[in-house]
């Protein structure tokens, strides 16, 4: 008998967002699978999407779920890249009333 091989499991990065009153729409850009953000993340072959949320109660509460191939790779893409992604932190900092890190999960 062979060895098994298992496939690589990979992670959502999953955020929490309260944006501000009339800012949805242009957070909405940056924060999309084909935004701002994922454009940066997108520098990275470990990067695999973005999807972003939107609660149906009108609250302006949000989450996205970054994939990546794991967390050790994204707090690589972090590190090599941390002065656009810092810059880019800064541009939507404004949009947002409250920002959470909800967790890294496993895709299983």
């Amino acid at each position: 008998m062979g060895r098994r091989i298992y496939p690589v499991r990979m992670v959502d990065i999953v955020w929490e967002f309260q944006v501000r009153a009339g800012a949805e729409e242009v957070f909405e850009f940056h924060y999309s699978g084909s935004g701002t953000w994922a454009i940066l993340f997108g520098r990275s072959p470990a990067y695999h999407g973005t999807t972003l949320l939107r609660e149906l109660e009108g609250t302006r509460r949000y989450l996205t779920l970054d994939r990546w191939d794991s967390h050790k790779e994204f707090v690589r893409f972090r590190s090599e890249f941390q002065d656009q992604y810092a810059a880019t932190d800064k541009e939507c900092d404004a949009l947002t009333e409250m920002e959470r890190l909800v967790g890294v999960f496993e895709v299983v």
